[in-house]
Protein backbone atom coordinates (compact mmCIF):
# COMPACT_ATOMS: atom_id res chain seq x y z
CA UNK A 1 0.00 0.00 0.00
CA UNK A 2 2.84 2.33 0.88
CA UNK A 3 4.55 1.64 -2.48
CA UNK A 4 1.35 2.46 -4.38
CA UNK A 5 0.98 5.77 -2.51
CA UNK A 6 4.58 6.72 -3.36
CA UNK A 7 4.06 5.98 -7.05
CA UNK A 8 0.84 8.06 -7.05
CA UNK A 9 2.70 10.98 -5.46
CA UNK A 10 5.50 10.75 -8.09
CA UNK A 11 2.97 10.78 -10.94
CA UNK A 12 1.23 13.80 -9.42
CA UNK A 13 4.61 15.57 -9.05
CA UNK A 14 5.49 14.98 -12.69
CA UNK A 15 2.14 16.25 -13.97
CA UNK A 16 2.14 19.38 -11.80
CA UNK A 17 4.86 21.86 -12.94
CA UNK A 18 6.32 23.67 -9.96
CA UNK A 19 7.86 27.12 -10.59
CA UNK A 20 11.67 26.98 -10.25
CA UNK A 21 13.05 29.53 -7.87
CA UNK A 22 16.35 31.14 -8.97
CA UNK A 23 18.88 31.12 -6.18
CA UNK A 24 21.20 34.10 -6.25
CA UNK A 25 24.76 32.93 -5.86
CA UNK A 26 28.09 34.63 -5.48
CA UNK A 27 28.44 35.11 -9.27
CA UNK A 28 25.07 36.84 -9.63
CA UNK A 29 26.05 39.84 -7.53
CA UNK A 30 25.97 43.35 -8.99
CA UNK A 31 29.32 44.20 -10.54
CA UNK A 32 30.94 47.58 -9.94
CA UNK A 33 31.40 48.06 -13.72
CA UNK A 34 27.67 47.49 -14.46
CA UNK A 35 26.97 51.11 -13.63
CA UNK A 36 25.48 52.88 -16.72
CA UNK A 37 27.55 55.97 -15.97
CA UNK A 38 30.76 54.04 -16.80
CA UNK A 39 31.95 54.23 -20.42
CA UNK A 40 33.27 50.77 -21.26
CA UNK A 41 34.80 51.93 -24.56
CA UNK A 42 36.93 54.64 -23.00
CA UNK A 43 40.67 53.91 -23.11
CA UNK A 44 42.34 55.23 -20.01
CA UNK A 45 45.83 56.64 -20.24
CA UNK A 46 48.51 54.30 -18.97
CA UNK A 47 49.99 55.13 -15.59
CA UNK A 48 53.60 53.92 -14.98
CA UNK A 49 52.67 53.13 -11.37
CA UNK A 50 50.60 50.19 -12.65
CA UNK A 51 53.79 48.37 -13.70
CA UNK A 52 56.68 49.61 -11.55
CA UNK A 53 58.82 46.48 -11.97
CA UNK A 54 58.94 46.79 -15.77
CA UNK A 55 59.13 44.01 -18.36
CA UNK A 56 60.57 40.59 -17.55
CA UNK A 57 61.46 39.62 -21.15
CA UNK A 58 62.72 41.63 -24.11
CA UNK A 59 60.21 41.87 -26.98
CA UNK A 60 61.33 43.10 -30.38
CA UNK A 61 59.86 43.62 -33.86
CA UNK A 62 61.60 44.40 -37.12
CA UNK A 63 60.33 45.33 -40.58
CA UNK A 64 61.94 45.90 -43.97
CA UNK A 65 61.65 49.16 -45.89
CA UNK A 66 62.10 49.93 -49.63
CA UNK A 67 65.31 51.49 -50.89
CA UNK A 68 63.67 54.79 -51.90
CA UNK A 69 62.76 55.42 -48.23
CA UNK A 70 66.38 55.13 -47.05
CA UNK A 71 67.30 58.80 -47.42
CA UNK A 72 64.12 60.08 -45.73
CA UNK A 73 64.45 57.64 -42.81
CA UNK A 74 68.04 58.76 -42.22
CA UNK A 75 66.85 62.37 -41.96
CA UNK A 76 63.85 61.76 -39.68
CA UNK A 77 65.34 58.97 -37.51
CA UNK A 78 66.39 61.30 -34.64
CA UNK A 79 62.74 62.45 -34.31
CA UNK A 80 61.50 58.83 -34.23
CA UNK A 81 64.20 57.83 -31.74
CA UNK A 82 63.30 60.71 -29.40
CA UNK A 83 59.56 59.87 -29.53
CA UNK A 84 60.19 56.20 -28.67
CA UNK A 85 62.69 57.07 -25.93
CA UNK A 86 59.93 58.85 -23.98
CA UNK A 87 58.10 55.49 -23.73
CA UNK A 88 61.28 53.51 -22.92
CA UNK A 89 61.53 51.74 -26.30
CA UNK A 90 64.82 51.27 -28.16
CA UNK A 91 64.99 51.53 -31.97
CA UNK A 92 67.63 50.75 -34.58
CA UNK A 93 67.95 51.61 -38.28
CA UNK A 94 70.00 49.09 -40.26
CA UNK A 95 70.85 50.49 -43.69
CA UNK A 96 72.88 47.43 -44.73
CA UNK A 97 69.99 44.98 -44.38
CA UNK A 98 67.34 47.65 -45.02
CA UNK A 99 65.30 47.06 -41.85
CA UNK A 100 64.06 48.89 -38.75
CA UNK A 101 63.95 47.23 -35.32
CA UNK A 102 62.17 48.22 -32.09
CA UNK A 103 62.63 46.48 -28.73
CA UNK A 104 61.69 46.92 -25.08
CA UNK A 105 64.19 48.00 -22.42
CA UNK A 106 64.37 48.06 -18.63
CA UNK A 107 62.72 51.48 -18.64
CA UNK A 108 59.63 50.18 -20.52
CA UNK A 109 56.53 50.22 -18.32
CA UNK A 110 53.59 50.03 -20.75
CA UNK A 111 53.37 46.45 -22.09
CA UNK A 112 51.33 47.51 -25.15
CA UNK A 113 53.72 50.25 -26.28
CA UNK A 114 55.85 47.71 -28.18
CA UNK A 115 52.83 46.91 -30.40
CA UNK A 116 52.42 50.63 -31.02
CA UNK A 117 56.13 50.89 -31.88
CA UNK A 118 55.74 47.99 -34.34
CA UNK A 119 52.88 49.86 -36.05
CA UNK A 120 55.06 52.98 -36.16
CA UNK A 121 57.87 51.32 -38.14
CA UNK A 122 55.28 49.66 -40.43
CA UNK A 123 53.78 53.05 -41.26
CA UNK A 124 57.23 54.56 -41.85
CA UNK A 125 58.06 51.78 -44.31
CA UNK A 126 54.79 52.49 -46.19
CA UNK A 127 55.77 56.14 -46.91
CA UNK A 128 53.78 57.77 -44.08
CA UNK A 129 55.54 60.98 -42.98
CA UNK A 130 57.31 60.71 -39.60
CA UNK A 131 55.31 63.49 -37.79
CA UNK A 132 52.05 61.73 -38.78
CA UNK A 133 53.33 58.21 -37.98
CA UNK A 134 54.45 59.23 -34.45
CA UNK A 135 50.78 59.97 -33.59
CA UNK A 136 50.19 56.18 -33.51
CA UNK A 137 51.88 56.09 -30.09
CA UNK A 138 48.76 57.75 -28.61
CA UNK A 139 46.27 55.30 -27.08
CA UNK A 140 43.24 56.65 -28.99
CA UNK A 141 44.96 56.35 -32.40
CA UNK A 142 44.92 53.03 -34.30
CA UNK A 143 46.22 52.02 -37.73
CA UNK A 144 45.39 49.58 -40.50
CA UNK A 145 47.49 48.67 -43.53
CA UNK A 146 45.20 47.31 -46.27
CA UNK A 147 46.86 45.14 -48.92
CA UNK A 148 45.27 45.75 -52.32
CA UNK A 149 47.92 44.35 -54.67
CA UNK A 150 46.64 40.78 -54.67
CA UNK A 151 42.92 41.67 -55.12
CA UNK A 152 43.18 42.23 -58.91
CA UNK A 153 45.32 40.22 -61.32
CA UNK A 154 45.29 42.58 -64.29
CA UNK A 155 47.76 45.42 -63.67
CA UNK A 156 45.95 47.95 -65.90
CA UNK A 157 42.64 47.39 -64.08
CA UNK A 158 44.41 47.66 -60.73
CA UNK A 159 45.98 51.02 -61.62
CA UNK A 160 42.64 52.33 -62.96
CA UNK A 161 40.68 51.31 -59.85
CA UNK A 162 43.38 52.68 -57.54
CA UNK A 163 43.07 56.00 -59.38
CA UNK A 164 39.28 55.91 -58.76
CA UNK A 165 40.07 55.65 -55.04
CA UNK A 166 42.38 58.68 -55.16
CA UNK A 167 40.15 60.73 -57.49
CA UNK A 168 40.99 63.88 -59.48
CA UNK A 169 43.42 66.05 -57.47
CA UNK A 170 42.95 63.60 -54.53
CA UNK A 171 39.39 64.94 -54.02
CA UNK A 172 37.86 61.49 -53.33
CA UNK A 173 40.57 60.68 -50.79
CA UNK A 174 40.08 64.02 -48.99
CA UNK A 175 36.31 63.45 -48.80
CA UNK A 176 36.90 60.01 -47.27
CA UNK A 177 39.32 61.48 -44.72
CA UNK A 178 36.75 64.09 -43.65
CA UNK A 179 33.84 61.62 -43.36
CA UNK A 180 35.75 58.83 -41.58
CA UNK A 181 38.05 61.04 -39.51
CA UNK A 182 41.09 58.99 -40.62
CA UNK A 183 44.38 59.76 -42.30
CA UNK A 184 44.62 57.76 -45.56
CA UNK A 185 47.67 57.25 -47.78
CA UNK A 186 47.63 55.20 -50.99
CA UNK A 187 51.13 53.96 -51.79
CA UNK A 188 51.97 51.16 -54.23
CA UNK A 189 50.16 47.95 -53.34
CA UNK A 190 48.92 49.10 -49.90
CA UNK A 191 46.64 51.68 -48.32
CA UNK A 192 47.75 52.97 -44.91
CA UNK A 193 45.02 54.39 -42.65
CA UNK A 194 45.19 55.95 -39.18
CA UNK A 195 42.24 56.80 -36.95
CA UNK A 196 39.58 55.28 -34.69
CA UNK A 197 38.36 51.69 -34.94
CA UNK A 198 35.03 52.78 -36.42
CA UNK A 199 36.69 54.95 -39.06
CA UNK A 200 39.21 52.24 -40.00
CA UNK A 201 36.37 49.76 -40.53
CA UNK A 202 34.64 52.18 -42.92
CA UNK A 203 37.90 52.89 -44.79
CA UNK A 204 38.60 49.17 -45.29
CA UNK A 205 35.10 48.59 -46.69
CA UNK A 206 35.36 51.51 -49.14
CA UNK A 207 38.84 50.47 -50.32
CA UNK A 208 37.94 46.81 -50.86
CA UNK A 209 34.66 47.69 -52.63
CA UNK A 210 36.57 49.98 -54.99
CA UNK A 211 39.41 47.57 -55.84
CA UNK A 212 37.05 44.58 -56.25
CA UNK A 213 34.77 46.75 -58.45
CA UNK A 214 31.76 46.22 -56.16
CA UNK A 215 30.97 49.92 -55.68
CA UNK A 216 32.55 53.19 -56.76
CA UNK A 217 33.97 55.28 -53.86
CA UNK A 218 31.68 58.20 -54.77
CA UNK A 219 28.58 56.10 -53.92
CA UNK A 220 30.12 55.02 -50.62
CA UNK A 221 30.83 58.67 -49.83
CA UNK A 222 27.14 59.51 -50.45
CA UNK A 223 26.10 56.73 -48.06
CA UNK A 224 28.53 57.96 -45.38
CA UNK A 225 27.20 61.51 -45.73
CA UNK A 226 23.63 60.30 -45.26
CA UNK A 227 24.65 58.23 -42.22
CA UNK A 228 26.26 61.30 -40.69
CA UNK A 229 23.02 63.28 -41.12
CA UNK A 230 20.91 60.43 -39.70
CA UNK A 231 23.18 60.15 -36.65
CA UNK A 232 22.31 63.75 -35.72
CA UNK A 233 18.63 62.79 -35.20
CA UNK A 234 18.20 61.18 -31.72
CA UNK A 235 14.78 59.74 -32.72
CA UNK A 236 16.48 57.44 -35.26
CA UNK A 237 19.21 56.22 -32.90
CA UNK A 238 17.63 52.77 -32.32
CA UNK A 239 16.09 52.32 -35.79
CA UNK A 240 17.30 50.59 -38.92
CA UNK A 241 18.63 53.09 -41.48
CA UNK A 242 18.43 50.82 -44.54
CA UNK A 243 15.18 52.42 -45.72
CA UNK A 244 16.84 55.86 -45.79
CA UNK A 245 20.05 54.83 -47.55
CA UNK A 246 20.22 54.75 -51.38
CA UNK A 247 20.62 51.41 -53.13
CA UNK A 248 22.92 51.52 -56.13
CA UNK A 249 22.51 48.83 -58.74
CA UNK A 250 25.53 47.71 -60.71
CA UNK A 251 25.11 48.32 -64.42
CA UNK A 252 26.61 45.75 -66.74
CA UNK A 253 28.41 47.67 -69.47
CA UNK A 254 28.64 45.81 -72.76
CA UNK A 255 32.19 44.79 -73.37
CA UNK A 256 33.79 44.64 -76.77
CA UNK A 257 33.81 41.24 -78.33
CA UNK A 258 37.27 39.87 -78.76
CA UNK A 259 37.97 39.01 -82.37
CA UNK A 260 38.91 35.38 -82.59
CA UNK A 261 41.27 34.32 -85.31
CA UNK A 262 39.97 31.68 -87.67
CA UNK A 263 41.74 28.43 -87.10
CA UNK A 264 43.43 27.02 -90.14
CA UNK A 265 42.78 23.39 -91.03
CA UNK A 266 45.18 21.09 -89.24
CA UNK A 267 47.91 19.53 -91.37
CA UNK A 268 50.36 17.02 -89.92
CA UNK A 269 53.10 18.20 -92.29
CA UNK A 270 55.25 21.20 -91.34
CA UNK A 271 55.29 24.29 -93.60
CA UNK A 272 57.90 24.34 -96.40
CA UNK A 273 61.24 25.73 -95.39
CA UNK A 274 61.88 29.27 -96.60
CA UNK A 275 64.99 29.75 -98.80
CA UNK A 276 67.93 31.24 -96.98
CA UNK A 277 70.02 34.18 -98.14
CA UNK A 278 72.72 31.88 -99.52
CA UNK A 279 70.13 29.83 -101.46
CA UNK A 280 68.79 33.00 -103.07
CA UNK A 281 72.33 34.06 -104.03
CA UNK A 282 72.96 30.64 -105.54
CA UNK A 283 69.79 30.89 -107.64
CA UNK A 284 70.67 34.36 -108.96
CA UNK A 285 74.35 33.45 -109.49
CA UNK A 286 75.55 36.22 -107.19
CA UNK A 287 77.21 33.71 -104.90
CA UNK A 288 79.88 32.91 -107.47
CA UNK A 289 80.81 36.54 -108.18
CA UNK A 290 84.04 38.04 -106.87
CA UNK A 291 84.11 40.66 -104.14
CA UNK A 292 84.82 43.48 -106.61
CA UNK A 293 81.89 42.53 -108.82
CA UNK A 294 79.63 42.25 -105.77
CA UNK A 295 80.65 45.74 -104.62
CA UNK A 296 80.17 47.09 -108.14
CA UNK A 297 76.69 45.55 -108.30
CA UNK A 298 75.75 47.01 -104.93
CA UNK A 299 77.04 50.43 -106.00
CA UNK A 300 75.04 50.25 -109.21
CA UNK A 301 71.83 49.31 -107.32
CA UNK A 302 72.46 52.16 -104.95
CA UNK A 303 72.91 54.61 -107.85
CA UNK A 304 69.67 53.38 -109.46
CA UNK A 305 67.73 53.85 -106.23
CA UNK A 306 69.26 57.30 -105.79
CA UNK A 307 68.30 58.29 -109.33
CA UNK A 308 64.72 57.13 -108.75
CA UNK A 309 64.51 59.17 -105.54
CA UNK A 310 65.92 62.31 -107.19
CA UNK A 311 63.48 61.99 -110.09
CA UNK A 312 60.59 61.58 -107.69
CA UNK A 313 61.61 64.59 -105.61
CA UNK A 314 62.08 66.69 -108.79
CA UNK A 315 58.61 65.70 -109.99
CA UNK A 316 57.10 66.71 -106.65
CA UNK A 317 58.85 70.12 -106.77
CA UNK A 318 57.68 70.77 -110.35
CA UNK A 319 54.06 69.95 -109.46
CA UNK A 320 53.79 73.28 -107.68
CA UNK A 321 54.65 75.19 -110.92
CA UNK A 322 52.24 73.32 -113.24
CA UNK A 323 49.32 75.69 -114.13
CA UNK A 324 45.85 74.36 -113.46
CA UNK A 325 43.70 73.36 -116.43
CA UNK A 326 41.25 76.06 -117.53
CA UNK A 327 37.64 75.01 -118.06
CA UNK A 328 36.79 75.00 -121.85
CA UNK A 329 33.34 76.08 -123.04
CA UNK A 330 31.43 73.72 -125.30
CA UNK A 331 30.25 75.56 -128.55
CA UNK A 332 27.15 73.38 -128.77
CA UNK A 333 26.06 74.48 -125.36
CA UNK A 334 26.40 78.20 -126.32
CA UNK A 335 24.24 77.78 -129.50
CA UNK A 336 21.64 75.94 -127.49
CA UNK A 337 21.55 78.81 -125.00
CA UNK A 338 21.13 81.36 -127.82
CA UNK A 339 18.25 79.38 -129.37
CA UNK A 340 16.57 79.19 -125.97
CA UNK A 341 16.83 83.00 -125.54
CA UNK A 342 15.38 83.64 -129.04
CA UNK A 343 12.44 81.36 -128.39
CA UNK A 344 11.72 83.08 -125.10
CA UNK A 345 11.82 86.53 -126.82
CA UNK A 346 9.35 85.40 -129.53
CA UNK A 347 6.94 83.97 -126.99
CA UNK A 348 7.06 87.24 -125.01
CA UNK A 349 6.29 89.31 -128.15
CA UNK A 350 3.31 87.10 -129.08
CA UNK A 351 1.87 87.40 -125.59
CA UNK A 352 2.32 91.23 -125.69
CA UNK A 353 0.44 91.48 -129.04
CA UNK A 354 -2.41 89.33 -127.80
CA UNK A 355 -2.66 91.41 -124.64
CA UNK A 356 -2.78 94.67 -126.74
CA UNK A 357 -5.56 93.37 -128.97
CA UNK A 358 -7.65 92.45 -125.96
CA UNK A 359 -7.25 95.94 -124.48
CA UNK A 360 -8.19 97.72 -127.76
CA UNK A 361 -11.36 95.60 -128.17
CA UNK A 362 -12.48 96.50 -124.67
CA UNK A 363 -11.99 100.34 -125.18
CA UNK A 364 -13.96 100.67 -128.56
CA UNK A 365 -17.42 102.38 -128.28
CA UNK A 366 -20.41 101.41 -130.51
CA UNK A 367 -20.99 105.04 -131.88
CA UNK A 368 -17.43 105.52 -133.07
CA UNK A 369 -17.47 102.09 -134.65
CA UNK A 370 -20.68 102.96 -136.64
CA UNK A 371 -19.36 106.38 -137.70
CA UNK A 372 -16.16 104.87 -138.91
CA UNK A 373 -18.06 102.31 -140.98
CA UNK A 374 -20.32 105.02 -142.67
CA UNK A 375 -17.68 107.48 -143.82
CA UNK A 376 -14.17 106.89 -145.12
CA UNK A 377 -11.38 107.42 -142.75
CA UNK A 378 -9.26 110.60 -142.77
CA UNK A 379 -6.34 108.67 -144.10
CA UNK A 380 -8.27 107.51 -147.19
CA UNK A 381 -9.40 111.19 -147.94
CA UNK A 382 -5.87 112.46 -147.75
CA UNK A 383 -4.74 109.76 -150.22
CA UNK A 384 -7.48 110.77 -152.78
CA UNK A 385 -6.57 114.46 -152.55
CA UNK A 386 -2.95 113.71 -153.23
CA UNK A 387 -3.83 111.70 -156.36
CA UNK A 388 -5.93 114.52 -157.80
Amino acid sequence: MADSRETDNRIDGETEEKPRTRHKGKHDKDKPWDDPSIDHWKIEKFDPSWNESGMLEVSSFSTLFPQYREKYLQECWPIVKGALKEHGVACELNLVEGCMTVSTTRKTRDPFIIIKARDLIKLLSRSVPAPQAIKILNDEMQCDIIKIGNLVRNKERFVKRRQHLVGPNSSTLKALEILTGCYILVQGNTVAAMGSFKGLKQVRKVVEDCILNKMHPVYNIKILMMKRELAKDPALANENWDRFLPKFKKKNVKQRKVKTKEKKPYTPFPPPQQPSKIDMQLESGEYFLSDKKKQAKKWQEKQEKQAEKTAESKRRREEAFVPPEEPTKDPRASTDDKNDVAQIALSVKRKAKEFGKQKSAENIDAETYIAASEGPSSKMKSKKNSRT
